[in-house]
């Protein structure tokens, strides 16, 4: 468990660096309304996206060196 902490933690910090170099972040902060929820709910789907690959690869390489 601990294994996939850490690498949920890095994978969702991963995504988020992606979407900040990308400007998902200024258009979340530009997005007006309705709308800034919508693109509120996509960033966070993205971000918990890429901490859960992150963590599932993780889970499988050390199953993987285990055996």
């Amino acid at each position: 468990m601990k294994v996939f902490l850490w690498w949920f933690i890095v994978g969702a910090t991963m995504a988020l660096s992606v979407l900040m170099l990308q400007g998902g972040i200024r258009d979340v902060m530009q997005a007006q309304g309705s709308v800034w929820t919508l693109k509120l709910a996509e960033l966070l789907t993205t971000i918990i996206g890429g901490g859960l690959l992150g963590g599932c690869i993780a889970l499988i390489l050390d199953r993987i060196k285990k055996s």
